[in-house]
């Protein structure tokens, strides 16, 4: 487990709602996903949706309180960093369409997915003993995907399937904008000719247009889950997080009715000819352990092009992350009455393992940086590069200090 809260991992076992109480799936459109993975699957997280605390339409003022289940990262600004991980040389920046003409009739809606479906990914990761999975849309020929950074962050290695072909790739993160949950991950094998979406200019983009939403519903892989609605709202912002401590906000977002399910996170929302106008993100839950929303939001496709096209092109800046980022293995609670992390749990085999600290203990000290809270830990850590050697100072659960030498390991950030 990476080092955060473990409370952000607990995503399984969710029940879909009543489904009368959402909007009838269009004839084309597939069967339903099967029912989530039980309790005992290796499966820790589906990665999907955030959990809302409050969501308010730009200007408005007024909050809205939702639950959804989405991890995010507690350090969101990273600095900069050369990457780890060998890349390509990035193809010409991502361009934009002007958006063709709306329509809503069953065979456009049809043709549309059709159009993008071979470009969408399952995307599945390793989250320390437990494994996650979510979408991804191809952005190049030679294989750079476009997804949510919640999608892969705190993960140690990243696998890709591709619509329609058997082998499975391996991938690594390009980069990550946190604040702005857009990340690029680069297919590791030389391939090449990969069918690409289609990004429409979202400022064009009206409330009543048909879309559809097109994802890896449920991490179950196959072909992509499409449903079909229509935007319901332009221009929203979102306050995301698991709790008090990590809320980001996200702005200038995509509203829509088409219903989406956990696993489609960085999936496409798409417009009726086939032309993605944003990236889906997060959904209200009709419960906490809710599947299923019809209440959606996706980052607008010019946002998403934007960041992609700085990532892409190495741009350096505070808000922008590349590679991957130092990894101690614990898991951590934040408690307001303690000066320093908490540890609430290691990895087994990890960095921290390695060191002796165990659960109980708690971390006052990484390098010369005091630690002082959990999210200060966080902070602290994924300022090294792995690989890194740093001193590591505790008390344990009897109250004796430690100090040791730790060599940290590597996930994503």
């Amino acid at each position: 487990m990476s080092d955060q809260d473990p409370n952000q991992h607990e995503q399984q076992a969710l029940t879909p709602p009543d489904q009368t109480a959402l909007p009838p799936a269009p004839a084309w459109a597939p069967p339903p996903p099967p029912p989530p993975l039980p309790d005992n699957s290796m499966w820790n997280r589906v990665a999907a949706y955030l959990v809302l605390i409050a969501v308010v339409a730009a200007g408005a003022g007024a909050g809205i309180g939702w639950s959804l289940a989405r991890a995010v990262n507690s350090n969101t600004h990273q600095t900069a960093q050369a990457s780890q991980q060998p890349t390509t040389q990035p193809e010409s920046p991502i361009t934009q369409v002007t958006p063709s003409p709306n329509s809503s009739s069953n065979g456009s809606l049809d043709a549309a997915a059709a159009k993008v479906i071979p470009a969408i990914v399952d995307i599945n990761t390793t989250l320390g003993n437990g494994q996650a999975a979510g979408t991804g849309m191809i952005v190049s020929s030679t294989g750079e995907i476009l997804t949510n950074n919640h999608v892969v962050t705190g993960s140690s290695s990243i696998t890709v399937t591709v619509e329609g072909q058997s082998q499975t790739y391996s991938a690594h993160v390009v980069g990550v904008n946190v604040a702005q949950d857009v990340a690029v991950i680069q297919i590791d094998q030389s391939v090449s000719d990969l069918p690409t979406v289609t990004f429409a200019d979202s400022s064009a983009v009206q409330v009543g247009d048909s879309v559809l939403a097109i994802g890896n519903a449920l991490g179950q892989g196959g072909t992509p889950r499409v449903t079909q609605g229509h935007v319901t709202a332009l221009n929203q912002t979102i306050t995301a997080g698991t709790g008090q401590n990590d809320a980001e906000t996200l702005s200038g977002m995509v509203q829509s009715d088409a219903v989406i399910y956990e696993g489609d996170s960085g999936g496409a929302l798409a417009n009726s000819s086939g032309q993605v106008i944003g990236m889906i993100t997060a959904g209200q839950a009709q419960g906490f352990r809710s599947a299923a929303s019809d209440v959606g939001y996706a980052v607008s496709s010019n946002n998403a092009v934007t960041q992609a096209n700085r990532i892409r092109a190495h741009e350096t800046g505070s808000d922008l992350t590349y590679g991957q980022v130092g990894y101690l293995g614990v898991s951590v609670s934040a408690q307001p009455s303690v000066s320093g992390a908490l540890i609430v749990g290691v990895q087994s085999g990890s960095p921290a393992a390695a060191a002796g600290i165990t659960a109980g203990s708690v971390i006052t000290r990484v390098g010369g940086t005091n630690v002082t809270s959990a999210a200060a830990l966080g902070t602290a850590i994924k300022s090294h590069r792995p690989g890194d050697r740093v001193s590591v100072t505790w008390t344990t659960q009897g109250g004796a200090m430690r100090t040791a030498t730790v060599t940290l390991g590597a996930i994503n950030p």
